[in-house]
């Protein structure tokens, strides 16, 4: 599937590889942060030692960042854009949309969902991005 990107959404992956010596592969741009998908087994190298590479790239943009590791399958990368949440299962149902029903820890729900809902909110949408995946529930 092909994503289109902003020129914002532009600017800030180069940013983002210019800081880490990582080439993000989408970019989510929300009012108090934004979410980059990481290829995956990259993830290590986009922290940084201590998370300093993330923290530049927070300073540099002015906002939170947050991280989202790919993955080949549907499957995992809902369940890596709802971490740090403990998921078990990933379940897609194809009733006319493909959903994704993740199974989340229970003392893990209020992490998956997020502040004001915008963890899974980011889950919804990089899925949608990128599987074309149209919800994301948890169950």
């Amino acid at each position: 599937m092909r994503v289109t990107l902003s020129d914002e959404a532009r600017r800030y992956i180069a940013l983002f590889a210019e800081e880490t010596d990582v080439q993000a592969r989408d970019c989510l741009i929300r009012d108090e942060r934004v979410v980059f998908l990481v290829p995956a087994g990259q993830m290590g190298q986009a922290i940084g030692p201590g998370g300093r590479r993330v923290k530049r790239v927070e300073r540099a943009v002015g906002r939170d960042v947050a991280l989202v590791e790919d993955a080949d399958r549907a499957e995992d990368f809902v369940a890596n854009a709802l971490a740090p949440a403990a998921v078990y299962n990933v379940t897609l149902s194809e009733n006319g949309d493909t959903v994704a029903y993740a199974e989340v820890a229970e003392e893990d729900r209020g992490v998956a969902i997020g502040a004001g809902g915008r963890n899974i909110a980011a889950a919804r949408e990089l899925a949608r991005r990128h599987f074309d995946i149209e919800g994301v529930e948890l169950a």
